[in-house]
């Protein structure tokens, strides 16, 4: 699927799920301020009822307007032209609050004509283990005659009870777009690793094109028969193609390593190992390719203690990938310093080239899989991206690390650390 088909799906799907978000949000609220309407009308009912249930108790004067004032989203005031016993209020209050399934904890007060202050409370919970320790004082009205204030502190949590199936439809809104933003999420990385893929396809192809192109050409010379009588020549042939099965042959020992790795744990043979040796061995057999392409190379061996228990065959592995890249990518006057030394009860490994340098977008994803740094249409470095992606998991497998410290256009240095009695 191409690029732009994808991001116009996603910003499809996106206003979408934002739509329907806003619209759910909008009815929420809507059946929020309805829930918080009809609660008010209960209490106001309940409120009335008990006001009514003093006047006849008392046999006042039944106030003129209505006695019931909402001072607040959750504090009520009821007018009584008479006092007030606090304990009848307690019970009534408590009373028609059930009656209308009320069942939320509430404080009240009365007001003391005599003192111009708010003399006495409860707080009444509907809940079996719940403990208080005293009132706090409620807010005073303006009006100076007898009334009792109500507020409930936890309004919010009934009104958000009766809403159990919005609650609910809110809920699945929510499952839903985290869905699909995992699903968004899920379908990118595919996408990118297709693409990292097609990269690698698209390089191995290149890579293996060129040596078999020219075997299939020194084969054709060595078809001639005048060829046997210039021996040079025939061993320089030969010798081609010798050197470009070997390639061929490392190339596919490669792509099958990666292979193996993705279907099993990386298996070590553990031995005692020199660190030291291992480096004299590898640049041994690396002496021709350094040569042949100028390369300076600076030794400084400075590990008291460089053994380790570690399999030989990836760790030599290890030393022929880093030392590859500094060749591969090196400047114009190559030198590479490979350098150890001991920190603690860690063996530490350093190899530096003064090549073209990483720029820092990519530094953190060369160790990943099949990633290659852009080159744009150039193709002169070979490399299908695996080599430093093999070098981290031999690394870890032994419990070490490996860093990479590097900047676009100055020196690149691998540092690997490594624990001096691995396995003991």
């Amino acid at each position: 699927m191409k690029r732009n088909t994808i991001r116009a799906l996603i910003i499809l799907a996106t206003i979408s799920i934002l739509g329907i978000a806003g619209v759910q949000v909008y009815w929420f609220n809507r059946a929020f301020d309805a829930e918080e309407e009809r609660f008010n009308r209960d209490v106001s009912t309940a409120l009335f009822n008990v006001a009514n249930q003093f006047v006849q108790i008392s046999e006042s004067a039944i106030p003129a307007n209505n006695p019931i004032k909402r001072l607040s989203t959750d504090y009520y005031v009821v007018m009584i032209n008479n006092e007030i016993d606090a304990n009848l209020l307690e019970y009534l209050l408590t009373t028609e609050f059930e009656k209308r399934s009320i069942k939320v904890d509430f404080e009240y007060g009365i007001y003391d004509c005599a003192n111009d202050e708010m003399v006495y409370g409860n707080y009444v919970s509907f809940g079996q283990d719940f403990t208080k320790d005293g009132t706090k004082t409620l807010p005073k009205w303006d009006d100076q005659g007898y009334y009792f204030g109500v507020q409930f502190p936890k309004k919010a949590t009934i009104i958000t009870n009766r809403m159990g199936v919005w609650i609910f439809s809110s809920s699945v809104l929510l499952l839903v777009i985290i869905f699909f933003a995992y699903a968004m999420f899920v379908i990118l990385k595919q996408k990118r690793l297709s693409e990292i893929q097609k990269d690698f396809i698209n390089n191995m192809t290149h890579e293996f094109k060129t040596p078999i192109s020219t075997i299939a050409v020194s084969t054709e010379v060595l078809k001639n028969p005048a060829i046997i009588h210039q021996p040079e020549r025939l061993l320089s042939y030969t010798s081609i193609i010798e050197n470009e099965n070997r390639r061929l042959k490392n190339q596919v020992e490669h792509v099958l390593q990666m292979a193996r790795m993705d279907k099993t744990d990386l298996k070590l043979e553990k031995e005692p190992i020199s660190l030291h040796a291992m480096i004299d061995e590898v640049l041994k057999s690396m002496r021709t390719n350094l040569d042949e392409n100028g390369i300076e190379l600076a030794c400084n061996l400075r590990a008291q203690n460089d053994q380790l228990v570690g399999d030989k065959l990836h760790l030599v592995n290890v030393l022929y990938n880093l030392l590859d890249n500094a060749i591969k990518y090196r400047g114009k006057e190559p030198v590479i310093h490979i350098s150890t030394y001991n920190y603690k009860d860690w063996l530490k490994l350093e190899i530096t080239d003064n090549g073209i340098g990483i720029a820092k977008a990519h530094v953190k994803r060369i160790f990943d899989r099949f990633y290659r740094v852009p080159t744009g249409n150039i193709h002169d470095v070979k490399g299908f991206g695996i080599g430093l992606h093999y070098v981290n998991l031999v690394i870890k497998a032994h419990g070490g690390q490996i860093h990479v410290a590097s900047d676009l256009g100055k020196e690149t240095t691998f540092v690997v650390t490594l624990k001096n009695s691995l396995g003991h």
